[in-house]
């Protein structure tokens, strides 16, 4: 690094560093202007002649006075014309302003000698307004420093970052947590993009090599390739780098690349011979060629290689599409596994191997694309990836869906997305057959739906399973020194086989057991009956046969069939209440498992059925459920509390400082929540599914329930935060209210109900830091709390003197924090499942009401968001705000769609008619205009208003004074006209929104509240 050093006489020459010898030093940061001193009128010794050498003095003099001997100019200390030397400089200057001890802006266009009118100086409006704001470089060099102090021309010192943080807020739209020095990496992508798009560069280039420090990736500097390449190769990069962060995934990523790889582990490979058949299949070839054909199902029945069959297509797609710059996206559902058997699931899956192939893409991400919610998740989902394809940039893209029967949760949804999806891209999809399935899919007139049944293949289907055969007898030990031997057996798998490889690869599993000799052979092939159900039958009569282990297999069985993801070993063992002798050993459980037949399969200690089918036969069993599936969950639900009960404790992981981070906690070897990962997460849905539409829980399970949530209420809630599955833990809860809302045990209804208000309170905290569930939640909690009360002892003692807090719950259901700036509306959508709120941070987020979860942040607004309104339909958000705009919003993508202008002032409250079809805003000049919210039209202005409007309302038939709502003054809730609720004043709105008994009320303080009534006083 090469620096500028001042002696005692004040002058200054240059000095080159290395980077393990640089000394505390001062750096610039300033504005270009026409007489800069560069690195060789130093060298040469005429730098003392330019204007700019004022800004070179100024830094060495400051940097002198502050104890500094060194400092750093770029137009100076950089030799441009050594393009190695520029390189590593433009690479290093985010470094180097973050390691610099001061960082000294030189404002050369703000004066503190010019007065105002009343004789105060006026510089502060010439700060806000000054040129250093709108350039590129400068962008990084006041993120970067810890330490940025802002002087005038006059040398004189302003204010620092810490000091005029509001400004610089206010001025660049930058978070103040960014600019209090909060890790870039907690902004997203499109957030941190926004912070240079109104800043300009000298060089268009720069546009993007000024964010090397931003995203913290570095490329190569190519003067001359113009801005939109330098940002391409930019995005690209970033892309690359950040695609592991894309929030597509829930707390259990499965990448459908890992997935189709495990699949082909667990079938014994991908066998080219069984599958190239497809290729001269005239369906296939006119899906492939022919650029109307956009869609092709694969139909068959259980068993008959349709997973494999879809593997080989993709293997033989993947070459050619990626060679051509095209993209390859692809899902296997499975229904065992409640991860990847729905239709989010799908799309999350599709977004984020097309995201992967064509980073471009990830511009069509929101800030979340995961909503806790199901049914807001598939809106968000849906819209990101038809957006994706209608991108006019979108490369050839292929779609794969395989076991479409195994999407189990909204199928329907995602076969009608399939079917209207944009022409350009080509679905391949594979099923059994089913009606609803036919009834979507069956081919069209225009011919651009195909189907392929594998059953009017039979004859290529027959040579796919003899090659089949043949490549899995090969691989036998047993027979490779039998050539009759292995011809007999050959024949004889050929003869039963009728077409179903799962058949085939049952056969050879038992086949290739360690103790299965060659003499076996003959005898095992010709004892197995063909077809699976009777195959299913034999292997589950061995399992009974067993002397000893007979009943460890069932339960297992029964655990592995109607758990809602795979289990692990040790999850299941415990789950199957095995003895402790087996349970103590994962080894021991594996070989149980072993025992299992070939129902089962294991891969990396997690436990797999080996097919949809027989997870349908065993469901069926009698044997495997002589009482019943509801019987089972349960049984399994009743373990499930046992353990927690068991294994919850205090501090699992050992963090002990109370505000230890999450983002910080290390797993502990060996883990105590091991055992109970899954039962942590699900023991409610088995709950929830062992009750029939008559039934309500038995006794002794809300027994057990009430025992646990009364002694490891709060302990469950810290697991869940270190599992990352606290909102799943929220979600439980309100599905447990529900469940025993109809049961006569008050006591623990009541109980269930404060633990529920306990945990929408306190969510976030215990998310961000687990063990703040004994300090923080429980400290704040009202007097009245029955987790208070029954937690007591887990209070921190080392809080002498506890705040007053309120005898009770009050009406507030939580509270959703979010926004930098004071709340200046609130507005739920017409179904209830959105609340939207704009603020003073220039921001409108988005929220579940239910969960307090935040899952979009729009932001595009110039100043404060002062009225937000959804569609009646929910489908457009229409913002107001400070800078005289308008906007529409797709509140699913989080897209502008419109920006409405033509107001001369702020713009104070926007309204949606009944029927969505125009949209009015009320302005500071005042006037109302009503608009077009599709095209963006104004369609009127009305005048004549003596001042500012501030509410806008279209006015609807039959309207009345009803329901819940606020007085005219803000200070009472009010309910069919009569005061109900008197508000504190730290509850007193800004800004409020009525849905049904839920009043949402937005504050000064930047925090929104929800209150919830249960019935009308």
């Amino acid at each position: 690094m090469r620096l500028l050093e001042r002696d005692d006489t004040g002058d200054f020459h240059l000095k080159d560093l290395p980077s393990n010898a640089i000394p505390p030093y001062a750096i610039l940061s300033h504005t270009w202007g026409d007489e800069e001193v560069l690195f060789k009128d130093l060298v040469d010794g005429t730098g003392r002649k330019n204007a700019g050498y004022a800004k070179v003095q100024f830094c060495g003099d400051q940097a002198w006075r502050d104890g500094l001997k060194h400092f750093w100019i770029d137009t100076c200390c950089i030799d441009k014309s050594d393009a190695v030397e520029l390189q590593h400089a433009l690479n290093s200057m985010f470094q180097w302003y973050r390691n610099a001890t001061k960082c000294y802006v030189y404002l050369t266009d703000v004066s503190t000698r010019k007065w105002d009118a009343d004789g105060n100086s006026g510089w502060e409006l010439a700060f806000r307004t000054c040129r250093w704001f709108t350039r590129g470089w400068t962008l990084q060099e006041l993120i970067a420093p810890t330490i940025v102090e802002f002087f005038s021309k006059e040398c004189e010192r302003l204010g620092d970052k810490k000091s005029l943080e509001r400004e610089i807020h206010d001025i660049t739209g930058i978070p103040l947590k960014a600019l209090q020095g909060r890790p870039l990496s907690d902004f997203s992508i499109a957030e941190r993009m926004a912070w240079i798009e109104k800043r300009d560069t000298k060089f268009e280039e720069d546009k993007a090599y000024s964010l090397f420090g931003i995203f913290d990736v570095h490329i190569p500097v190519i003067y001359g390739e113009g801005k939109q390449k330098a940002l391409k190769r930019l995005r690209d990069k970033i892309r690359e780098d950040y695609l592991c962060l894309a929030k597509l995934w829930s707390a259990d990523p499965r990448d459908p690349h890992h997935e189709k790889e495990r699949i082909e582990l667990a079938k014994g490979g991908l066998l080219a011979d069984a599958y190239r058949w497809v290729f001269d299949n005239p369906e296939f070839r006119q899906w492939r060629h022919n650029s109307e054909n956009r869609l092709l199902w694969i139909k068959g029945d259980p068993g008959k290689g349709k997973t494999m069959l879809l593997c080989g297509i993709i293997d033989e797609l993947e070459q050619p599409i990626t060679a051509s710059g095209g993209n390859l996206a692809y899902f296997f559902c499975q229904a065992t596994d409640s991860r990847i058997n729905s239709a989010i699931a799908v799309l999350r899956g599709l977004i984020y191997l097309l995201a992967r192939r064509q980073p471009g893409l990830l511009l069509y991400l929101p800030e979340n694309t995961y909503a806790s919610d199901d049914a807001m998740a598939w809106v968000v989902l849906s819209k990101v990836l038809r957006r994706m394809l209608e991108d006019p940039d979108l490369k050839e893209t292929y779609l794969v869906i395989d076991a479409l029967d195994e999407c189990v949760i909204d199928l329907p949804k995602l076969l009608d997305f399939v079917v209207i999806s944009p022409g350009r891209v080509k679905w391949l999809l594979s099923s059994r057959n089913e009606v609803l399935i036919e009834e979507k899919l069956k081919p069209d007139v225009g011919r651009t739906r195909l189907s392929l049944e594998l059953k009017a293949n039979a004859m290529q289907v027959s040579h796919a399973i003899d090659a089949y055969i043949d490549g899995k007898l090969s691989g036998l030990a047993s027979l490779q020194d039998d050539t009759s031997l292995k011809n007999q057996v050959r024949d004889i798998l050929h003869q039963k086989a009728n077409g179903t490889f799962l058949w085939v690869a049952l056969v050879i599993q038992e086949l290739s057991e360690d103790d299965v000799e060659s003499w076996h052979a003959l005898q095992i092939v010709e004892e197995v009956p063909s077809g699976l159900d009777r195959m299913y039958d034999r292997m589950l009569n061995e399992i009974s046969r067993y002397k000893r282990d007979s009943e460890f297999c069932r339960r297992i069985l029964l655990v592995a069939t109607v758990a809602y993801r795979p289990l692990y070993l040790d999850e299941i063992g415990s789950l199957s209440e095995l003895p402790e002798q087996i349970v103590g050993s994962t080894e021991n459980i594996r070989k149980v498992v072993a025992k299992c037949g070939s129902f089962l399969t294991i891969r990396e200690d997690k436990i797999y059925l080996i097919h949809q089918s027989a997870k349908d036969y065993l469901s069926a069993s009698a044997l495997i459920f002589p009482h019943g599936a509801p019987i089972a969950h349960r049984d399994i639900c009743a373990r499930s509390l046992e353990l927690m009960l068991q294994k919850l404790r205090r501090d699992m992981y050992g963090l002990v400082t109370p505000g230890f981070p999450i983002d910080q906690a290390r797993t502990p070897e060996p883990d105590p929540l091991v055992t109970i990962r899954y039962s942590c997460v699900f023991w409610v849905d088995h709950l929830r599914d062992s009750i029939t539409d008559k039934d309500t829980p038995q006794r002794n399970t809300l027994d057990a329930v009430q025992t646990f949530l009364e002694l490891k209420y709060l302990y469950w809630l810290e697991a869940l935060s270190l599992l990352r599955a606290i909102s799943e833990g929220v979600i439980a809860i309100r599905k447990l209210e529900g469940l025993l809302g109809r049961t006569h045990q008050r006591q623990l209804t009541t109980f269930i109900r404060d633990a529920h208000r306990f945990a929408l309170s306190n969510r976030w905290i215990i998310e961000q830091a687990p063990l703040q569930a004994y300090t923080s939640a429980l400290v704040f909690a009202p007097v009245g709390s029955l987790v208070k009360k029954r937690f007591k002892t887990e209070e921190p003692s080392w809080i002498s003197t506890k705040p007053v807090v309120e005898t009770d719950w009050n009406a507030c259901l939580q509270t959703l924090e979010g926004h930098n700036g004071s709340v200046y509306s609130v507005a739920f959508s017409a179904d209830g499942q959105r609340l939207a709120s704009g603020a003073g941070d220039r921001t409108v987020k988005i929220w579940d009401p239910a969960s307090g979860q935040c899952f979009q942040t729009l932001e595009g607004h110039n100043g404060s968001v002062y009225s937000v309104a959804f569609s009646p339909d929910g489908q457009r958000l229409a913002s107001g705000a400070v800078d005289d705009t308008v906007k529409i919003w797709d509140p699913a993508s989080g897209q502008c769609l419109q920006t409405l202008e033509g107001h001369n002032g702020s713009v104070y409250s926007v309204a949606f008619s009944a029927d969505g079809q125009r949209l009015a805003s009320g302005a500071v000049d005042c006037t109302v205009k009503i608009w077009d919210p599709a095209s963006g039209q104004c369609l009127q202005t009305l005048e004549g208003y003596r001042s500012s409007v501030s509410s806008v309302a279209f006015l609807a038939d039959n309207q009345g004074a009803h329901g819940y709502g606020l007085g005219q003054d803000t200070t009472w809730v009010i309910c069919n006209g009569q005061n109900v609720l008197w508000l504190p004043p730290e509850y007193r709105p800004t800004c409020s929104a009525i849905q049904g008994r839920i009043v949402a009320i937005g504050c000064s303080s930047g925090r929104v509240f929800t209150i919830g009534f249960s019935r009308d006083k």
